[in-house]
């Protein structure tokens, strides 16, 4: 007894430590995390592989909440969010509506929304709404587009990925800075499952990989998506890179090889066919980014929601409910001009796991923040 206490304690001591680590995680995914590290990966690969493919999204339908949901419908018109006010500025940079990837098309389908200004009150985040596939048409998906031209970007690490600090942008939107705060989104895999490196704040957490995913930002706030030595690289100005496995969209189309995964270049933890909450981030042609986040997703209908919505290229964030989550915080009331007070944080997905302190408390994971320059 006296043996198996000694060699329990350690253990024991461990997993308290994860439980009680700064985030805001609850203690199941917290547990399963710590498994992983501690060799249960293929464990836990096995169990979530079988949960989700014994709970596949169904067939058919119509979305039955959310901004997809069927709606009364007035003489026969459709009810769509009132356009911007003319004190609204629109954004020449935008591109056009996205064309539904599901038939019949729902109300608002693919139809771009103002839903955050930039100062001098152009509309600098545009949302909408679509179904990421013809099969499981009561799936929907959430895209933002966003213009780092008028919002600067900044990568935060987390208080556990990727490890290394103290950072100078840690764990959550530092009080002071929180009043320029527009929007902020989830990074990729953890570090050691990227296949990529992390470099912030003039330092390397890991080596960056040539051919790799990556989301860069330069010294300015601008961002890009793009291989790392072939579209990008490492330069004067750069200020942060953040990769993820492989390209999932390159050219304005998905990659050829998604389906099969090809030599695990898009992950080995669930595979790329497997329905789950995805995210993923790209750049149009006009130097947009373009997010794409929502349940039941495949990275082949996460690809082809991307390039739909323009992206050029684009890269899988980070995958599963848990740690998908992306949030307006300076939001434009349907209505509003654009001198009307910013309306309350708002998900890009009311199912979204987390609320919108995800950012403003201690997070385990990094992610990305844009402010109003």
């Amino acid at each position: 007894m006296v043996v198996a206490v000694a060699l329990a304690a350690p253990v024991a001591r461990s997993y308290a430590s994860a439980l009680t680590a700064p985030g805001s995680q609850a203690w199941t995914v917290r547990s399963v995390e710590w498994i992983r590290d501690h060799g249960g990966s293929g464990l836990v690969d096995t169990v979530e592989r079988t949960w989700y493919r014994h709970h596949k999204p169904r067939v058919g339908g119509v979305p039955l909440r959310g901004p997809l949901a069927p709606r009364h419908i007035s003489a026969g018109v459709p009810v769509l969010r009132p356009p911007p006010p003319p004190a609204v500025r629109a954004n020449p940079r935008l591109g056009a509506n996205i064309v539904p990837l599901a038939l019949p098309t729902l109300d608002g389908e693919g139809v771009w929304h103002p839903v955050a200004l930039a100062s001098g009150g152009m509309a600098a985040i545009y949302t909408t709404y679509l179904r990421p596939d013809p099969v499981h048409t009561s799936i929907t998906t959430g895209v933002a587009w966003m213009d780092t031209s008028l919002l600067s970007m900044e990568m935060y690490a987390g208080a556990r990925e990727p490890g290394g600090g103290p950072w100078r942008h840690e764990a959550l939107v530092e009080p002071q800075v929180r009043d320029k705060l527009v929007a902020a989104f989830n990074s990729g895999f953890r570090l050691r499952q990227s296949r990529g490196g992390y470099y912030a704040e003039g330092r390397l957490r890991a080596p960056l990989a040539d051919g790799a995913a990556s989301l860069v930002i330069d010294d300015t706030g601008h961002a890009t998506v793009g291989v790392w030595g072939r579209d990008i690289g490492m330069g004067p100005h750069v200020s942060a890179v953040r990769q993820n496995l492989a390209l999932i969209v390159d050219g304005g189309v998905p990659v050829p090889g998604l389906e099969e995964n090809i030599r695990a270049r898009w992950g080995w933890t669930l595979g790329n066919g497997l329905l789950v909450w995805r995210s993923g981030v790209g750049v149009d042609r006009r130097g947009g980014l373009v997010y794409a986040a929502g349940g039941g997703l495949s990275a082949t209908s996460l690809a082809k929601v991307l390039a739909a919505a323009g992206a050029v290229r684009a890269m899988e964030l980070d995958i599963n409910a848990a740690w998908v989550s992306y949030y307006v915080y300076q939001t434009l009331s349907p209505g509003a001009s654009a001198s009307d007070p910013p309306g309350p944080p708002e998900k890009l997905l009311s199912d979204m796991r987390h609320g919108p302190q995800r950012y403003l408390e201690p997070c385990e994971r990094d992610f990305f923040a844009l402010f109003r320059r």
